[in-house]
């Protein structure tokens, strides 16, 4: 299992695409490239292309480039590396001045935000190849923008030497599975507690999606027009959620960071949600043989195991200067071989399903799960208010958690809250 080089960055970027930006894709299923849009030109790729990505991205990219530009010897594509902290603004101003590149790296929660600057994605992009979690992340408004480009998911972190002892042996797969594993981790295993869960720092609603959306929550009707937050399936799921703290089976105190992986190791806290990138951090802190110690699980089920789809989407502005040659590159990027390669250099998990035939992955016991939960996930609304209802929406969870406030009441009261903030539309 190899240690991604940037892991403490994924996590750091994911908490930032929940919390600083809006919007992810929506509900309804996402469509395959817009037919109305321009075709793509024929031939090799030809002229400049200019290329923003964040962080350790924008560093890694030139060398993978060099085999596109070796594809194509009529073209060259330069690369702007931008902190993950600058970025939004840095974006904000290019829209703003008519100065943005030919391509960009977006993360999933940004589409909304900035979807009116871009491209809408051509017919010869197939859709059909990549997760469709991640291709409803370049939705908006029923319209796909770009490719999902790398992607992650959030699954079950569990000690099964430490379930073993509680004589348990199989990785759970209903609520109620999810819910004997912690205590029996705690009873019988010696844990303080037998979960880690968010207790309303910001992010906390996001993680409590994937158990509203294996309930059968939506957060907005169909065409997204109107927020639905406080139905009956969202209540119970929340309901499910804070019967851990209730309990006692979860801390109401906040863990995070390195925090959170030594209470995973030493045993006190072993079980957890959490993406991909905790694999290298949790081998790193266990040390050698660790990860023997601990396997993952797909998300509980009630109705479904569907869990939150992150990552980072490509996109083509639509004041590129050189539009033909943009679309090839994402065409390009979006190869399996190549997704793989860039996996291989980075740990950035690829969005073509395709590629995870390959043994690197396939025949890995922890991310062989990550690609199955990749084929059921979901993603919040992709509408420009989305940060101010889900920041509404953390202080809801720290009340229900910290508070013991009913769900049912919390949920009444975010729905007028959000209902107040509009759509943005």
């Amino acid at each position: 299992m190899m240690i991604h080089p940037n892991a403490t960055k994924a996590a750091a970027v994911g908490l930032a695409a929940a919390l600083l930006l809006t919007a992810c894709g929506r509900d309804s299923a996402a469509p395959a490239g817009d037919a109305s849009a321009a075709p793509i030109a024929s031939g090799p790729a030809t002229g400049t292309i200019t290329l923003w990505a964040q962080g350790s991205e924008g560093e890694a990219l030139p060398a993978l480039l060099k085999e596109f530009e070796a594809e194509n010897p009529g073209v060259k594509v330069n690369v702007t590396a931008i902190p993950w902290d600058a970025a939004l603004s840095k974006y904000q101003t290019a829209i703003a001045g008519g100065t943005t590149p030919d391509v960009a790296q977006m993360g999933t929660t940004w589409m909304g935000d900035f979807s009116e600057s871009f491209d809408a994605t051509p017919s010869e992009i197939d859709a059909s190849t990549f997760f469709p979690g991640s291709v409803k992340s370049t939705e908006v408004q029923g319209t796909s923008y770009g490719v999902p480009w790398y992607v992650d998911t959030r699954v079950v972190y569990y000690r099964s030497d430490l379930a073993e002892k509680a004589g348990i042996t199989e990785a759970p797969e209903t609520w109620d599975d999810f819910k004997a594993m912690a205590k029996g981790l705690q009873e019988k295993a010696g844990a303080k507690y037998g979960i880690q869960l968010p207790t309303g720092v910001a992010g906390s609603y996001m993680d409590t999606l994937p158990f509203q959306w294996s309930n059968g929550a939506k957060l907005m009707n169909d065409d997204g027009t109107k927020w639905t937050l406080d139905t009956p399936e969202a209540a119970d799921a929340l309901k499910f959620y804070s019967g851990f703290f209730s309990e006692g089976i979860a801390s109401k105190a906040a863990s995070t960071g390195t925090t959170a992986e030594a209470a995973f190791v030493d045993g006190s806290a072993p079980m957890m949600i959490s993406g991909p990138w905790h694999v290298g951090l949790l081998n790193k802190a266990g040390g050698e043989g660790f990860a023997d110690k601990y396997k993952v699980a797909l998300m509980p089920k009630a109705k479904t195991s569907t869990s939150f789809v992150g990552g980072s989407n490509m996109v083509v502005f639509k004041k590129s200067k050189n539009r033909d040659a943009s679309w090839k590159l994402l065409q390009w990027l979006s190869k399996p071989e190549v997704q793989l390669k860039w996996y291989k250099a980075t740990g950035d998990l690829p969005s073509q399903e395709s590629a995870w035939n390959d043994p690197s992955l396939s025949g890995d016991s922890k991310l062989s799960v990550f690609g199955q939960q990749l084929k059921t996930t979901n993603n919040p609304p992709s509408v420009q208010t989305w940060t101010q209802v889900a920041a509404a929406a953390d202080t809801e969870i720290e009340q229900i958690v910290k508070a013991g406030k009913d769900p049912e009441e919390a949920l009444k009261s975010l729905q007028q809250t959000a209902e107040s903030i509009g759509t943005g539309k």
